[in-house]
């Protein structure tokens, strides 16, 4: 995979996750999500760490500091715009061909950085799909996204169920899109 490849599915995810941020209200922030013990302020922390502040990271090779993993982003009452301008700050990180050289290190292990790009789409992309279900709204990704999205979910099924970041695959109807079988793959209840 290579940036021509990836690209297009992380800015398709990062726009459509920033659309779904800016319709959360306030008052949905203490509810349950559809992310089990999580509330949905704790679902939009997690999306906006990863998914913003990561990225942008990731691509130029730093550790995430200690303030930005504790911090609540909820409690700026901007934060969907501000989450916005970081996932654009991030986007701009990864538009360098540099971000797309070598493996990342994550600690305990690399990866390839394109690897590490393809598995951001799917937290956009399935974080993204848990925040609009819990706060009532649709998150929506073209056909050839859904179809990306389902590839790495597969490719990273077992690793992520080793350590409780999927349930047990659910069923799905045989008509299922791309993405509701990625969905579904990944331990959510489509229907």
């Amino acid at each position: 995979m290579d940036k021509d490849t990836v690209y297009p599915h992380l800015t398709e995810c990062a726009a459509e996750a920033a659309r779904t941020a800016r319709g959360v209200t306030a008052e949905q922030l203490p509810a349950p999500s559809t992310c089990k013990e999580w509330e949905v302020r704790e679902l939009v922390n997690h999306l906006v760490l990863y998914t913003s502040h990561g990225l942008e990271h990731r691509a130029l090779r730093e550790q995430l500091p200690e303030e930005l993993t504790a911090r609540d982003f909820t409690t700026d009452a901007d934060w969907a715009y501000q989450y916005a301008g970081q996932l654009d700050r991030a986007l701009a990180a990864w538009s360098e061909p540099a971000a797309w050289e070598g493996e990342v290190d994550l600690g305990s292990t690399t990866m390839p950085a394109s690897e590490i790009a393809s598995l951001i789409v799917k937290e956009l992309a399935v974080h993204g799909w848990d925040l609009a279900r819990s706060t009532g709204q649709e998150f929506k990704i073209s056909d050839g996204t859904g179809e990306f999205v389902l590839a790495v979910v597969e490719r990273h099924a077992e690793i992520y169920r080793q350590y409780d970041g999927f349930a047990a695959p659910r069923p799905v109807a045989d008509d299922a899109s791309a993405f509701e079988r990625a969905l579904a793959a990944s331990g959510r209840v489509v229907t």
